[in-house]
């Protein structure tokens, strides 16, 4: 398997899953807009100069010592790469 930044892109019916997930998971702590909250910004200009490999293990893993839990239970490493990846480029409303 390549590098989880290259990971093949998910189905329309999957994108618009993730969308919602992100929306509402991760806008829970890092706020609805994803500008922060108890979790930082996941805008793209916070997360522009943040290696995309950390971020997928952040998503996937959580961070130890602190309020953010491991989603791998939920999503795999493609979906967790089109979410850093889509996070980085700017999410979609």
């Amino acid at each position: 398997m390549g590098p989880p930044a290259l990971a093949a892109a998910p189905g329309p019916d999957r994108v618009k899953e993730l969308t919602h997930f992100v929306r509402q998971e991760c806008g829970f702590c890092h706020g609805l807009q994803l500008t922060g909250g108890l979790g930082s910004s996941l805008t793209s200009a916070a997360l522009r100069d943040k290696p995309s490999e950390a971020l997928i293990a952040a998503t996937l893993y959580g961070i130890p010592g602190t309020a953010m839990p491991g989603w791998a239970p939920f999503l795999s490493v493609d979906d967790a790469s089109w979410i850093v990846n889509t996070l980085k480029k700017g999410f979609p409303q």
